[in-house]
Protein backbone atom coordinates (compact mmCIF):
# COMPACT_ATOMS: atom_id res chain seq x y z
CA UNK A 1 0.00 0.00 0.00
CA UNK A 2 2.81 2.23 1.33
CA UNK A 3 4.66 1.80 -2.05
CA UNK A 4 1.58 2.02 -4.13
CA UNK A 5 1.22 5.28 -2.31
CA UNK A 6 3.93 6.74 -2.86
CA UNK A 7 4.16 5.71 -6.61
CA UNK A 8 0.93 7.85 -7.36
CA UNK A 9 2.72 10.96 -8.38
CA UNK A 10 5.03 8.74 -11.34
CA UNK A 11 1.81 7.87 -13.24
CA UNK A 12 -1.10 10.36 -12.34
CA UNK A 13 -1.58 13.91 -14.18
CA UNK A 14 1.12 16.30 -11.94
CA UNK A 15 -2.19 18.83 -12.87
CA UNK A 16 -4.32 16.59 -10.82
CA UNK A 17 -1.34 16.16 -7.68
CA UNK A 18 -1.08 19.73 -7.59
CA UNK A 19 -5.06 20.06 -7.15
CA UNK A 20 -4.16 17.23 -3.92
CA UNK A 21 -1.62 19.33 -2.70
CA UNK A 22 -3.74 22.31 -3.02
CA UNK A 23 -6.60 20.51 -1.70
CA UNK A 24 -4.50 19.47 1.64
CA UNK A 25 -2.61 22.52 2.27
CA UNK A 26 -5.32 25.23 1.25
CA UNK A 27 -6.64 27.14 4.24
CA UNK A 28 -9.97 25.23 3.90
CA UNK A 29 -8.42 22.14 4.48
CA UNK A 30 -7.84 21.24 8.20
CA UNK A 31 -4.29 20.79 7.52
CA UNK A 32 -3.98 24.24 6.12
CA UNK A 33 -5.98 25.50 8.45
CA UNK A 34 -3.83 24.41 11.06
CA UNK A 35 -0.65 25.60 9.39
CA UNK A 36 -2.65 29.12 9.00
CA UNK A 37 -3.25 28.99 12.67
CA UNK A 38 0.57 27.93 13.50
CA UNK A 39 1.37 31.09 11.11
CA UNK A 40 2.44 29.08 8.54
CA UNK A 41 1.43 30.06 4.56
CA UNK A 42 2.69 27.67 1.99
CA UNK A 43 0.31 27.84 -0.83
CA UNK A 44 1.91 30.51 -3.42
CA UNK A 45 4.83 30.79 -1.75
CA UNK A 46 8.45 29.26 -2.45
CA UNK A 47 7.33 26.17 -0.18
CA UNK A 48 4.65 25.09 -2.10
CA UNK A 49 7.07 25.35 -5.11
CA UNK A 50 9.46 22.94 -2.93
CA UNK A 51 6.80 20.68 -1.60
CA UNK A 52 5.47 20.12 -5.39
CA UNK A 53 9.16 19.31 -6.64
CA UNK A 54 9.23 16.81 -3.39
CA UNK A 55 6.18 15.57 -4.09
CA UNK A 56 6.73 14.96 -7.64
CA UNK A 57 10.36 13.29 -7.33
CA UNK A 58 9.54 11.14 -4.68
CA UNK A 59 8.74 8.10 -6.80
CA UNK A 60 12.15 7.94 -8.50
CA UNK A 61 14.38 9.07 -5.49
CA UNK A 62 12.12 5.92 -3.39
CA UNK A 63 12.98 3.59 -6.25
CA UNK A 64 16.33 4.10 -6.92
CA UNK A 65 17.18 4.11 -3.23
CA UNK A 66 15.36 0.92 -2.87
CA UNK A 67 17.01 -0.75 -5.51
CA UNK A 68 20.25 0.28 -3.75
CA UNK A 69 19.20 -1.21 -0.38
CA UNK A 70 18.02 -4.36 -1.97
CA UNK A 71 21.57 -4.59 -3.50
CA UNK A 72 23.24 -4.86 -0.02
CA UNK A 73 24.42 -8.07 1.47
CA UNK A 74 22.54 -8.47 3.89
CA UNK A 75 25.15 -10.65 5.74
CA UNK A 76 26.49 -7.50 7.42
CA UNK A 77 23.68 -6.42 8.55
CA UNK A 78 23.13 -10.37 10.09
CA UNK A 79 27.06 -10.25 11.30
CA UNK A 80 26.31 -7.01 13.16
CA UNK A 81 22.76 -8.51 14.75
CA UNK A 82 25.40 -11.24 15.92
CA UNK A 83 27.81 -8.97 17.97
CA UNK A 84 24.87 -7.21 19.06
CA UNK A 85 23.88 -4.09 17.26
CA UNK A 86 20.14 -2.88 17.45
CA UNK A 87 18.37 -2.31 14.47
CA UNK A 88 18.64 1.13 14.24
CA UNK A 89 22.78 0.93 14.80
CA UNK A 90 22.77 -1.84 12.08
CA UNK A 91 20.79 1.02 9.49
CA UNK A 92 23.23 3.34 10.43
CA UNK A 93 26.65 1.90 10.34
CA UNK A 94 25.89 -0.63 8.11
CA UNK A 95 23.47 -0.35 5.75
CA UNK A 96 22.81 3.48 5.26
CA UNK A 97 26.73 3.74 4.45
CA UNK A 98 26.60 0.94 1.68
CA UNK A 99 23.73 1.93 0.36
CA UNK A 100 24.79 5.52 0.35
CA UNK A 101 26.14 6.22 -3.35
CA UNK A 102 22.78 4.88 -3.94
CA UNK A 103 20.87 7.35 -2.09
CA UNK A 104 23.28 10.40 -3.68
CA UNK A 105 22.44 9.11 -7.29
CA UNK A 106 18.47 8.99 -6.07
CA UNK A 107 18.80 12.60 -4.65
CA UNK A 108 20.48 13.53 -8.16
CA UNK A 109 18.00 11.66 -10.09
CA UNK A 110 14.84 13.51 -7.64
CA UNK A 111 17.12 16.99 -8.29
CA UNK A 112 16.66 16.34 -12.03
CA UNK A 113 13.26 15.42 -12.22
CA UNK A 114 12.18 18.56 -10.02
CA UNK A 115 13.77 20.63 -12.83
CA UNK A 116 11.18 19.52 -15.48
CA UNK A 117 8.50 19.80 -13.27
CA UNK A 118 5.05 22.45 -13.84
CA UNK A 119 1.79 21.10 -13.30
CA UNK A 120 1.83 20.31 -9.82
CA UNK A 121 4.23 23.51 -9.08
CA UNK A 122 2.06 25.79 -11.31
CA UNK A 123 -1.13 24.63 -9.52
CA UNK A 124 -0.50 24.88 -6.21
CA UNK A 125 2.30 27.90 -5.84
CA UNK A 126 1.42 29.79 -8.90
CA UNK A 127 4.25 31.53 -11.65
CA UNK A 128 4.80 34.70 -9.43
CA UNK A 129 8.20 35.83 -10.93
CA UNK A 130 11.09 36.40 -8.10
CA UNK A 131 8.82 34.36 -5.62
CA UNK A 132 7.64 31.36 -7.04
CA UNK A 133 8.42 30.61 -10.52
CA UNK A 134 10.63 27.41 -11.94
CA UNK A 135 12.68 27.11 -14.78
CA UNK A 136 9.71 25.24 -16.23
CA UNK A 137 7.13 27.87 -15.74
CA UNK A 138 9.81 30.65 -17.23
CA UNK A 139 10.27 29.00 -19.89
CA UNK A 140 6.52 28.62 -20.62
CA UNK A 141 5.58 32.19 -19.80
CA UNK A 142 8.66 32.93 -22.14
CA UNK A 143 6.86 31.22 -25.28
CA UNK A 144 3.48 32.56 -24.27
CA UNK A 145 5.01 36.06 -24.28
CA UNK A 146 6.41 35.12 -27.73
CA UNK A 147 10.20 35.95 -26.31
CA UNK A 148 11.35 32.66 -28.10
CA UNK A 149 15.55 33.69 -27.50
CA UNK A 150 14.37 33.86 -23.94
CA UNK A 151 13.00 30.77 -23.77
CA UNK A 152 15.94 28.63 -25.92
CA UNK A 153 18.24 30.26 -23.34
CA UNK A 154 16.39 29.10 -20.52
CA UNK A 155 16.29 25.70 -22.32
CA UNK A 156 19.76 25.57 -22.67
CA UNK A 157 20.31 26.50 -18.64
CA UNK A 158 17.49 23.59 -18.37
CA UNK A 159 19.68 21.24 -20.40
CA UNK A 160 23.24 22.08 -18.74
CA UNK A 161 21.92 21.65 -15.24
CA UNK A 162 19.89 18.31 -16.30
CA UNK A 163 22.30 16.74 -18.02
CA UNK A 164 25.24 17.80 -15.35
CA UNK A 165 22.90 15.97 -12.28
CA UNK A 166 22.33 12.42 -14.69
CA UNK A 167 25.78 12.22 -15.47
CA UNK A 168 26.66 12.85 -11.99
CA UNK A 169 24.23 10.36 -10.88
CA UNK A 170 25.39 7.80 -13.52
CA UNK A 171 28.65 8.17 -12.38
CA UNK A 172 28.26 7.58 -8.69
CA UNK A 173 25.87 4.94 -9.02
CA UNK A 174 28.26 2.75 -11.07
CA UNK A 175 31.30 3.42 -9.27
CA UNK A 176 32.68 0.00 -7.79
CA UNK A 177 33.19 0.80 -4.01
CA UNK A 178 36.82 1.09 -3.22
Amino acid sequence: MVETLTALPLVMPPVATGLLLLWLLGRRSPVGQALDAAGFEIVFTWKAVVIAMAVMSLPIIVLTARAGFEQLNPRFEQMAATLGAGPLRIFLTISLPLAGRSLVAAALLGFARSLGEFGATIVVAGGIPGQTQTLSVAIYNATELGRDRDAIGLIAVSIVIAFAAMFASNVIARRRPA
